[in-house]
C-alpha cells in the first residue's frame, strides 16, 4: 500500500472540494482499502466523511424513500418498513455480504464499489486494463472470462459489474442525488448515474469531479412492494453474482402492470431489462407467460469463449424472480 495523508472534511463542500485535487473519499472503507492494498489505488491523500451527520438520515414515506450516503448496508436492511415495503432492496442488502461487511459498507460507498474482474485487481500481473490504465488494452478478452459480461460489453472492457443493491435500485426507479463543492445538488436516474464501457471503461458514473453522493431515493410503488431479489452464486453466502435480477409488477385481476426488471452479474452495469418489461406489461400472470417473455433477453446477449452458460442463466434468474414476487401476499 502507498503512503498516503489523512484529512477529515467537515462539510459536504470541504468534501466534494478535496476530492478534485485527486483525493479519495473514506467512509467504510470496504473496498478502497482492498484495491489500495491490491495496488490498484495509490491516493496521496484519503478524506475521512463518517463525521457528516447530514448524510446518515433514512426515512420511509408514503411517495419514496429516502437514504443518506453514509447509511450502512445494514441500517437501511434492518429498518422496519424495509422487508415490507421494498423486499427485493432488502434481499439484495442481505445476500450482498457478510454481516460484519453490511455493518461498515455505506450504500454511497456501495454504489461506487468497483468491478471484481482479476485482470483489473492484479496490477503487478497484468499490466493490460484499460479501466485501471487507459489505453493499454484488456488481457480479459482473450484471457479466461467466464465471469465477464454478455451484456453492455466493448472492445475496451468486458468487467462485470458486481453489486447487488445497485441492481434493485436501478430496477425501481431509484434516483442518486449528488452534491458540488458550492452546495448544488443534481439528481440522477440511477440507470443513468452507471457508464457503459464504450471506449472510456475508466470512467464508470456520471460523477463530476466536484461532486459527491449524499443521498438515494427509491419511489415507493406497489411493484416494489410485490418484488423479489434472486441471486444465482456458486457457494450460498458471501459470493458475487454468476446472475441476479430484482423484479416486480403490480397484479391487476391477473395482469401484470408497472413491470420492472434489472439483471446484475452479467453486465458491465446494472441491466435494465425494457424489451422483457414491455413484453409482460398488460398480459396474464403465468409461469408460461412469464418463460417465454424472459427469453428475450438472450437477443441483447452477446457470449465470449467462457461464459455462454451466463446466456442461459439470464432468462432463468428474470423468470424466477418474476414468479416469486408473482406469489408475495
Amino acid at each position: 500500500m502507498n503512503e498516503f495523508s489523512w484529512k477529515t472534511a467537515h462539510s459536504p463542500e470541504e468534501a466534494a472540494t478535496l476530492k478534485q485535487s485527486g483525493s479519495q473519499l473514506l467512509a467504510g472503507g470496504t473496498t478502497q482499502l482492498d484495491l489500495m492494498k491490491c495496488g490498484v489505488f495509490t491516493p496521496p491523500q484519503l478524506i475521512g466523511i463518517t463525521g457528516l451527520s447530514a448524510f446518515k438520515s433514512l426515512a420511509f414515506d408514503d411517495q419514496k424513500i429516502t437514504a443518506g450516503a453514509l447509511v450502512t448496508m445494514s441500517q437501511l436492511a434492518e429498518h422496519p418498513d424495509c422487508q415490507q415495503n421494498a423486499p427485493a432492496i432488502y434481499e439484495s442488502l442481505w445476500q450482498a455480504a457478510s454481516p460484519q461487511i453490511r455493518n461498515m459498507a455505506t450504500l454511497g460507498g456501495n454504489l461506487r464499489q468497483r468491478t471484481r474482474c482479476n485482470y483489473y485487481r492484479d496490477p503487478a500481473t497484468f499490466s493490460a486494463c484499460n479501466k485501471r490504465q487507459p489505453g493499454s488494452g484488456c488481457a480479459a478478452l482473450d484471457g479466461v472470462n467466464s465471469n465477464h459480461a454478455i451484456l453492455g460489453a466493448s472492445e475496451s472492457c468486458i468487467a462485470v459489474y458486481p453489486g447487488d443493491l445497485a441492481v434493485a435500485l436501478v430496477a425501481f426507479d431509484a434516483i442518486v442525488v449528488l452534491q458540488n463543492a458550492q452546495g448544488d445538488t443534481r439528481r440522477v436516474a440511477m440507470d443513468d448515474f452507471f457508464l457503459l464501457p464504450g471506449d472510456t471503461p475508466d470512467r464508470e458514473h456520471d460523477l463530476r469531479d466536484d461532486e459527491i453522493i449524499i443521498a438515494i431515493e427509491v419511489p415507493q410503488t406497489e411493484a416494489l412492494r410485490r418484488s423479489h431479489y434472486l441471486k444465482v452464486r456458486d457457494r450460498s453466502s458471501y459470493e458475487f453474482a454468476a446472475a441476479s435480477a430484482a423484479a416486480g409488477f403490480a397484479l391487476e385481476k391477473g395482469v401484470m402492470r408497472q413491470v420492472h426488471i434489472a439483471l446484475g452479474g452479467v453486465a458491465t452495469k446494472p441491466w435494465r431489462v425494457r424489451s422483457v418489461e414491455q413484453a409482460l406489461e398488460g398480459q396474464p400472470f403465468s409461469e408460461e407467460t412469464v418463460f417465454r417473455a424472459a427469453e428475450l433477453i438472450t437477443q441483447e446477449t452477446q457470449a465470449l469463449t467462457h461464459n455462454a452458460y451466463k446466456v442461459k442463466l439470464a432468462p432463468r434468474v428474470i423468470a424466477r424472480a418474476l414468479m416469486a414476487a408473482g406469489e408475495t401476499a
